[in-house]
């Protein structure tokens, strides 16, 4: 049996009920910028509420807002090195 205090975290249903109704917008908004003819900016911008979505569950779902500074750099890092082989990919379709 421990004795000490837990180190658990409990977001309260408004704040959750607050991210999934902005999970939901960023859905819809989603969905406007892939009716729309903006080019490239339609993947650039695809791409950035992608990011901002995925920010969120992983903050608030995720509880990585709660976490300690080494785990979020490990993150960090994880997301850059995705970021660079995806720029790579981007990079090597634009020479075809």
């Amino acid at each position: 049996m421990t004795s000490g205090t837990s180190d658990q975290h409990i977001i309260g249903y408004g704040t959750l009920t607050r991210v999934w109704l902005g999970l939901l917008l960023l859905t819809a908004l989603t969905v406007w910028v892939s009716r729309q003819e903006l080019g490239i900016g339609q993947i650039w911008g695809s791409l950035a509420i992608a990011s901002a979505k995925a920010g969120l569950v992983i903050a608030f779902f995720m509880h990585m807002r709660y976490e300690g500074r080494l785990l979020r750099w490990f993150l960090f890092v994880a997301l850059l090195t995705l970021a660079i082989f995806i720029g790579f990919t981007f990079f090597d379709l634009s020479y075809r």
